[in-house]
């Protein structure tokens, strides 16, 4: 059985900025500027990561820690803490904004995603927290 990994992250701009407009409204991939969007995908483990957020990647080439900064396994255990906790906010969307937390993330520990996949999924989950005032983990974000 193939296994398939899709990941879709897509938030506001800004909650005060157009807020009536509905969702299927924003996700269409055309009105969003193509340096918004980080993609990553690959064929032999059939999984793919797409990161639609303003701002994320011209932050992710100037304030991220660069590749290689981090091991993979460090940031796989950092990425399952703050998957297991981005689901249940998911979930609670009478606790915590829907227009934050609109969509699970399906990652499975036990399967090797790659450096790249873990590398920018990380430095997603560090620019949401600092960007948005948001805590995912017990440990302070931080670049």
């Amino acid at each position: 059985m193939k296994i398939f990994f899709k990941l879709f992250i897509i938030m506001l701009i800004a909650t005060s900025c157009n807020s009536t407009q509905s969702v299927a409204g924003i996700n269409d991939e055309a009105e969003i500027p193509e340096e918004d969007i980080v993609r990553f995908s690959s064929n032999a483990l059939e999984y793919e990561i797409i990161i639609i957020e303003p701002g994320f990647n011209s932050w992710l080439s100037t304030m991220a820690q660069p590749e290689g900064y981090y091991s993979q396994s460090y940031m796989e255990s950092r990425n399952n803490v703050m998957v297991q906790e981005w689901n249940t906010r998911v979930l609670q969307p009478l606790r915590y904004s829907s227009e934050l937390y609109q969509l699970q993330i399906d990652y499975r520990p036990g399967i090797n995603y790659g450096y790249e996949l873990n590398y920018k999924l990380y430095n997603y989950f560090i620019y949401f927290q600092l960007t948005y005032k948001q805590k995912l983990s017990a440990k302070i974000p931080r670049i």
